[in-house]
């Protein structure tokens, strides 16, 4: 029987060969890190004019191991527990000789950078769940949107999100992480810039749902990516520093929106039909951190364990001897030599199946057979995470994704709702009601804001240049009465009599009177659309609110990248999953706006620790060939909470809050003791 895996050889230059894997030492898996040795001639510009005295590691009289030390122990560890076992797979042996690769490349340069690349993509996926949020209050008045219009515009993105998540993690362990993500992104620019000029709400919606599938595909695709440039001493601190992206993604979202949203004149129109206000330079402005990861991504390399995982033994090399060589050089030891040469990598027949089949045929029948095979392979893919051996842990995670989605998206969407609740029943409290109040030749020239007229009468007045907010006149009479320019919100006739009335110029449309009776009455130039009341609209309150909920998971993430690999990843999930439980009974007591602010930075801070160990745990339980698409899957579970909690949740506001709470808690303590039944992965090398 063939052996699956096969060894290809990288010979360097004249034929000197450096290290090779799989010769020497006891436990039959040897592995050559010391540098070949060099004849005096030899010796390197580098290295002329020292001796070894200078060269003594300065850390030896305080009793510091050196680092090199310490990685020989930990590989003498890995040996011996490969001996314990009673049989290593030969992917386990792959995933030991990639980390002890890993550890030789050493943490740097190259992966700071990477860092800062993959942290600005998860920053445009934080940014996209902002987006609709902040420009719902002027989008629904650019676009006249309905209550139902308006449900579908905040959900449509989540929509497109779980769907882009399940696809692009899917196609990221087949076709590439890098080549993945550069298209999802290049996709949430595109549609970010046509829906900023998008005027009906149709296309708004459609380009909304498109950059959702787009960026939806990038939390899977930059943590696959980002911990296979990890060792594994530094993987679990790591990831959770790049999780503060999200945070700054919330940041930048809400800053940005207060500093753009409110400044009328930053906006143009040509005519009526084309209306470009500020709120479409906010959409634009959030698509830069997409187009800074873009641009950075270009210059980023393949993952090299993907490469290996799909034979391309060459190219990985070629990769993860730029690593090397970028991190030593960087830390000032350019004399560092890479001293691998071939590696053991799995030899794969689905890939090999694909070429023979798309190399005869037209283009299109190529693009046909290549498409079909890949969504065959992607299937394969998903239905192997429940498989005999990945069942229970896919299980497991998928209830835990879902509990703490479920309870952190539909619990912020309930503190801005309650809030704005509690701003309606303040301003319902100071209503003015007037009864038969009888005017007679009064020019209004003030606003009128928060009443109620009842069986009134208006003989001959005048209505001109003023503004109408949630005002109504109910069981009235108008005589020879004129309204010019007028603005209305939340502003209704009802069972009222009009006669010889002139509405000049005005928004008060046939929806506005209800079951009234029209006499001689003339409508002239009416208003098109809805108009902006930006000083009404947009209260600070509401970017405040998404400002200090963003701000607020600071010290999570900060606590849970620096214990991550401490007190390791099931202790952190479950401890914070727990604690958040505990904070949802405080919601009891948020009887103003200040305590419900203050709840919800409590929670968001607590809970912040959960969402780091989950995605830092989600990558480690699978394998590289599984890894992305199960990230895809247990995110596109996420998203399906987050529409469910935010549309439960939603719907009990103003009505009680004892439901929306108890659902939160049990959710989160369901998932935090069964987050404790999960394996401890601190301790084991990337499958």
């Amino acid at each position: 029987m063939a052996d699956p895996y096969h060894n290809n050889i990288y010979h360097q230059g004249d034929g000197d060969s450096y290290g090779t894997y799989g010769q020497g030492g006891q436990d039959g898996y040897g592995y050559q890190t010391d540098y070949p040795p060099q004849e005096e001639d030899a010796a390197s510009d580098a290295t002329e004019g020292h001796d070894e005295e200078d060269q003594m590691y300065e850390g030896e009289y305080q009793g510091i191991p050196h680092p090199d030390e310490v990685k020989a122990a930990r590989r003498a560890a890995r040996a011996k527990a490969r001996t314990v076992a009673d049989a290593v797979s030969e992917q386990e042996e792959l995933a030991e000789q990639y980390e002890d690769i890993m550890e030789d490349c050493g943490h740097g340069k190259f992966q700071w950078t990477l860092f800062v690349v993959l942290g600005l993509a998860l920053m445009a996926d934080s940014v996209e769940c902002f987006v609709v949020a902040l420009v719902l209050p002027s989008a629904e008045k650019d676009m006249c949107l309905s209550h139902a219009e308006k449900g579908m515009l905040g959900l449509i993105v989540f929509l497109g999100m779980m769907f882009g998540a399940f696809i692009w993690g899917g196609l990221a362990d087949k076709v590439g992480r890098r080549k993945c993500l550069i298209i999802v992104l290049a996709m949430n620019c595109i549609s970010a810039f046509f829906s900023s000029f998008a005027q009906g709400y149709g296309f708004f919606l459609f380009f909304r749902l498109f950059s959702g599938i787009g960026i939806g595909g990038s939390v899977p695709i930059v943590y696959s990516y980002f911990s296979e440039f990890l060792q594994m001493n530094k993987r679990g601190e790591h990831l959770s520093w790049l999780c503060m992206f999200w945070m700054m993604g919330g940041i930048y979202a809400s800053f940005t929106a207060w500093g753009i949203i409110p400044r009328y004149g930053w906006g143009f129109s040509m005519g009526t039909e084309f209306q470009f206000h500020s709120w479409r330079v906010f959409v634009l402005v959030c698509a830069l951190p997409a187009i800074a990861a873009f641009v950075g991504l270009i210059f980023m390399p393949e993952s090299p364990r993907f490469l290996l995982e799909n034979a391309k033994h060459d190219e990985a090399w070629m990769i993860l001897k730029q690593v090397h060589d970028t991190n030593w050089r960087a830390k000032g030891e350019p004399e560092r030599v890479f001293t691998v040469t071939h590696i053991k990598i799995p030899k794969t027949q689905e890939d090999e199946f694909i070429e023979i089949q798309t190399a005869t045929g037209t283009a299109f029948q190529r693009w046909v057979v290549r498409t079909l095979t890949l969504t065959k392979l992607v299937m394969k893919n998903v239905l192997s995470l429940f498989g005999r051996d990945l069942r229970l842990a896919t299980l497991l995670m998928a209830i835990i994704w879902f509990t703490m989605a479920f309870s952190f998206y539909g619990l912020s969407v309930w503190f801005p709702d309650m809030i704005k609740h509690l701003q309606h029943e303040e301003y319902e409290s100071k209503l003015k009601v007037f009864h038969r109040e009888k005017v007679e030749q009064f020019h209004f020239n003030f606003s009128l804001e928060n009443q109620v007229h009842k069986e009134g009468e208006y003989i001959n007045d005048k209505f001109i240049d003023i503004e109408m907010k949630s005002v109504k006149f109910e069981d009235s009479l108008f005589v020879d009465c004129f309204f010019e320019n007028i603005r209305s919100t939340e502003t209704i006739f009802e069972n009222c009599t009009i006669r010889s009335t002139v509405f000049y110029d005005t928004d008060l449309y046939e929806e506005k009177f209800i079951d009234c009776t029209f006499e001689n009455v003339t409508f002239l130039h009416n208003k098109k659309g809805c108009h902006l009341d930006y000083e009404e609209e947009n209260d600070v309150l509401v970017y405040l609110v998404s400002f200090l909920g963003s701000l607020a998971v600071l010290p999570g993430n900060i606590i849970s990248a620096l214990f991550m690999d401490k007190i390791g990843r099931i202790k952190i999930i479950g401890g914070s999953m727990l604690i958040s439980a505990g904070c949802t009974f405080f919601l009891f007591l948020s009887f103003s706006q200040a305590a419900i602010i203050a709840w919800q930075c409590l929670f968001c801070g607590v809970s912040v620790a959960a969402w780091n160990g989950i995605q830092v745990i989600t990558v480690e339980l699978y394998p590289a060939s599984k890894r992305a698409t199960a990230f895809g899957v247990l995110n596109a579970i996420c998203k399906l909470a987050a529409i469910l909690g935010s549309s439960i949740f939603a719907s009990f506001v103003g009505i009680t809050k004892v439901i929306p709470i108890l659902l939160s808690c049990i959710a989160l303590v369901g998932g935090g003791v069964l987050a404790l039944k999960l394996p401890e992965t601190r301790e084991k090398v990337l499958l």
